[in-house]
């Protein structure tokens, strides 16, 4: 994998700039398999470049022209790609794992076998993306219909305990880019070690066995991790170690 110097890409840059005005001593970037971890390309203009398997890890992107640029089995896990340009690009096989996609343009783009487990999309544009349903299907935590248990950890007196609820099937949820989730309503199936329980960002949301707590409002923007629901987890480990 070649590792390039700052003068080196910024002569591969040079030339990508005069090869999209069509100039004669212009060349396309190519930079297939390069090692462009933590890479400052903030609103670099790479349209069209030939980034197959690069190493883009924790790269910074932001506002970047990625449009029609060949990515596939590229390697973007933690890049911060917030407002680029990824139009028509090809992200197939792409490990965007932990990446900020937030309101990027991925529309017409490629994902087919990408990985966007704890992606974060909030305002992200997918219209007409090739995979985009599978991709995202993957990385869910939650069932997207029917009924399921959840865990959460609340308190009672001085001390945290742990609440078991149920989601119903007629519940709106969501979850992000972590492993958090939300409900628009749930059931209390148990308090563990207490008859009752409060929330520990809201004390007046009680927690009883048999009864139903309900949220204020519903954010239907999945990628809002922190905002109005029943917040939850999968398993009750996650919710045991969660420190609020």
């Amino acid at each position: 994998m070649k590792h390039y110097t700052p003068d080196e890409l910024k002569t591969v840059l040079d030339a990508h700039q005069k090869w999209l005005r069509d100039e004669d001593s212009g060349s396309r970037a190519d930079l297939s398999g390069a090692d462009l971890s933590e890479a400052d390309l903030s609103g670099a203009d790479l349209s069209g470049a030939y980034l197959s398997g690069a190493d883009l890890s924790r790269a910074y992107l932001s506002g970047a022209n990625l449009s029609e640029a060949n990515l596939s089995r590229a390697y973007l896990s933690g890049a911060n790609l917030s407002e680029a340009n990824l139009s028509g690009a090809n992200l197939s096989r792409a490990d965007l794992s932990e990446a900020n996609l937030s309101g990027a343009n991925l529309s017409r783009a490629d994902l087919s076998g990408a990985d966007l487990s704890r992606a974060y999309l909030s305002g992200a544009d997918l219209s007409g993306a090739q995979g985009s349903d599978l991709a995202l299907a993957m990385g869910m935590h939650i069932p997207p219909e029917g009924p399921f248990w959840a865990w959460k950890k609340c308190r009672s007196a001085n001390s945290d305990v742990i609440v078991k609820l149920l989601i119903p099937a007629e519940a709106r949820r969501s979850h992000g880019s972590e492993r958090k989730c939300r409900a628009e309503y749930a059931d209390v199936l148990e308090v563990i070690g207490a008859t009752e329980a409060t929330s520990s960002h809201d004390r007046s949301v009680k927690y009883r066995a048999g009864e139903r707590v309900t949220a204020d409002s519903w954010d239907e923007d999945r990628w809002e991790t922190c905002s109005h629901g029943i917040h939850f987890f999968i398993t009750r480990p996650e919710a045991e170690n969660y420190c609020p």
